[in-house]
């Protein structure tokens, strides 16, 4: 161990010393000398927290791994154990450090196979059910390699080490099986909670806590976390990230109130998909056709029987047919629609489908539409490569997710913002809006003596409740910061006054004006409360799990040998930022450059180009899941670590998720 500790001192001497004599050297902490003069502190990717007896050392998450200098710069000779918080990798990448010896690793028993098959969790093919995913986007963040520990530790488990009596108190929320750990000393108790909570009553990351579509699991599971520590009554709290928290209290019913007002106005809290026919629709008449409802003389829509499915269709007077958004129906239904419109509503031919968003479910019957119609797909062109090529994303409900037997769709008309468009005497008029995701656009225009415009799953709800504000599930994997999404959404149809909104899924919603005002209260409500809740001076490095992000996401290497990869990172900031990211790259691949550094101008995007080459075949033909290329960041000088990566193949056959 002595020699583990001397190397890795030596490994990271240069980053911590450079330009600095050794009485300048960073050294451990001592937060509470006289209440617990054994506990030592350190900063890097993440508090690191040691126990000390005499020339041994109990680690309580372990960071990058610069520790190691300043332990073997106290005379501590020997790391008997390590126990983590959590399965992020920032928690423990320097235990990862190619040809260095482990200490005996202790995690959490929930989140074995995190550790233990991190790759099992990062799939070349999709799928909505991913498990630990967002509709195919994983909100898990396993590092690269195994980990194999020495142990697992259960809820309500004791650790004797030392004097010590450590109890283990399963405390899930921002991690799906994290856990803290308490300990008396001084006559106070101290609790090691890892990323449950940021002082000032705050959350580490929103991104981690998102479960799912909007319904709040995270949040619920991170509340009873934080009621579970109350009724253990922690005096200090001794976070992951963040300053100690002294006042553990006061600040964890700080906490629990903040998050119990936010999911109040989170979750949507009203019926959306189960809700009556007439608030989902209370304009639309039947026709003929049992499937179509007429809007207006030139507008059809889905009738109440086949609710939560995608399809409306504009009909001009000599039968040409616009459709907007076509998806989750089998092919027979689409089918029997389009007979029955040919036969009783004066539909000839289609001419196009418009595609609101980049969800795949709002195409899925797209290829049927191209092959079979000969309709033309129409989208933003900001959507359009999502469309076609989903999966160089690593975003939610992608059409590569739904399992339909397409892998993408071409775009035959790539749309510019604002541009008009003339159609069968009509002007269609196509803008970007965000909100639910930020890859999502309107059609609009006159038609039938009504402003009609076709918001796709921006907003759901029956304008006539004043209870209700229309907004849709906040989903951060959609890419949805709200001053470019909700709220610009909501102050876009503000200035547009249209008389009906069609949204996806078989609404429609007249006279919105006080609801659409109602939509852009909640939307600023919102910025107010992830404010108030995420650490630092701008929530969407909390918020938003692609401020640092690779395309392709998914990188192939074999069916070639090189490929180029972008990394973009954001600055939300009206400061210029300096950023530093670190590749981890896998045995056998190459980087024409491994480390990225400059400075984002304020609120403003850095692109670096690299080239990845497979210089040898994998080390594990037989694992045929992706391998994780994790991205190590520092930005002004905090040091982030393994928060970002993509994953890429080196076999042709990879099986993952199928």
């Amino acid at each position: 161990m002595l020699r583990y500790l001397v190397l890795i001192a030596l490994l990271f001497l240069p980053e911590t010393c450079a330009g600095q004599s050794s009485t300048l050297k960073k050294q451990l902490t001592q937060p509470f000398p006289k209440l617990f003069p054994e506990l030592y502190g350190w900063t890097d990717t993440c508090n690191v927290w040691v126990l000390r007896d005499g020339s041994k050392a109990l680690l309580i998450d372990f960071g990058n791994g610069s520790v190691m200098t300043a332990l073997h710069d106290a005379g501590i000779k020997e790391i008997d154990r390590v126990l983590l918080t959590h399965h992020h990798r920032e928690q423990f990448q320097g235990l990862l450090l190619p040809d260095a010896p482990r200490p005996p690793v202790y995690v959490p028993a929930e989140e074995r196979r995190l550790f233990e098959s991190p790759r099992s969790f990062r799939h070349w093919f999709p799928s909505l059910g991913d498990e630990y995913s967002v509709y195919g986007a994983s909100y898990v963040r396993p590092a690269a390699h195994a980990l194999v520990p020495a142990d697992v530790l259960s809820d309500g488990q004791t650790i004797r080490w030392g004097r010590f009596e450590i109890r283990c108190v399963s405390t899930p929320g921002n991690s799906p099986g994290s856990m803290s750990f308490l300990i008396a000393s001084g006559g106070q108790r101290f609790a090691f909670t890892g990323d449950l909570i940021h002082d000032g009553a705050r959350m580490v990351t929103w991104y981690d806590s998102e479960w799912d579509y909007g319904f709040g699991k995270g949040i619920d599971t991170l509340l009873n976390s934080v009621s579970r520590l109350q009724i253990a009554r922690s005096d200090i709290l001794l976070p992951a990230h963040g300053g100690v928290i002294r006042n553990a209290s006061s600040q964890l019913t700080q906490y629990q109130r903040k998050l119990v007002d936010f999911r109040a106005a989170y979750v949507r809290g009203y019926p959306v998909f189960d809700s009556a026919p007439e608030d989902r629709d209370s304009l639309s008449v039947p026709t003929e056709v049992p499937l179509v409802s007429r809007v207006t003389p030139h507008v059809y829509k889905l009738s109440h029987q086949t609710q939560g499915k995608n399809f409306a269709m504009i009909v001009s007077d000599s039968g040409k047919g616009l459709i907007l958004d076509c998806g989750l129906m089998p092919e027979s239904m689409l089918e029997e629609i389009i007979v029955g419109m040919r036969t009783h509503l004066g539909l000839r031919d289609i001419d196009a489908f418009w595609i609101s968003h980049m969800h795949g479910d709002h195409f899925l019957m797209g290829p049927v539409l191209r092959e079979k119609y000969g309709a033309e797909s129409w989208t933003l062109d900001m959507i359009a490569d999502r469309c076609e090529n989903p999966r160089r994303y690593d975003y939610a409900a992608l059409v590569s997710a739904y399992g339909d037997g397409f892998d993408g769709m071409p775009v035959d008309r790539s749309i510019r913002r604002g541009e008009r468009i003339e159609w069968e005497g009509y002007t269609l008029q196509v803008d970007w809006m965000p909100g639910q995701t930020e890859f999502g656009c309107c059609l609009w225009l006159e038609i039938d003596g009504q402003r009609i415009a076709f918001t796709g799953d921006n907003l759901f709800g029956n304008p006539r409740a004043p209870e209700q504000d229309g907004h849709e599930a906040v989903v951060a994997r959609n890419s949805c910061i709200f001053e470019e999404g909700y709220r610009y959404a909501a102050r876009y149809l503000k200035d547009l006054q249209p008389d009906i909104l069609i949204g996806g899924h078989s609404w429609v919603m007249q006279s919105p004006q006080a609801f659409i005002e109602r939509y852009l209260n909640w939307s600023e409500s919102m910025i107010t409360l992830y404010t108030e809740l995420l650490p630092g001076d701008g929530y969407e490095y909390g918020f938003d799990p692609y401020w640092v992000s690779a395309y392709p996401y998914r990188v192939d290497l074999a069916q070639q040998s090189e490929a180029e990869v972008t990394i973009s990172i954001r600055n939300f900031r009206t400061q210029h930022q300096n950023y530093r990211v670190v590749l981890q790259l896998p045995q056998g691949v190459s980087a024409d450059r491994r480390v990225l550094q400059g400075i984002t101008a304020p609120n403003a995007r850095s692109q670096e180009k690299i080239r990845l080459r497979r210089t040898a075949d994998s080390e594990d033909p037989e694992n045929r899941a992706p391998e994780i290329v994790p991205l190590d960041i520092t930005l002004d000088g905090r040091k982030y670590g393994q928060q970002f990566d993509f994953i890429l193949r080196r076999t042709a056959d990879t099986r993952d998720g199928m």
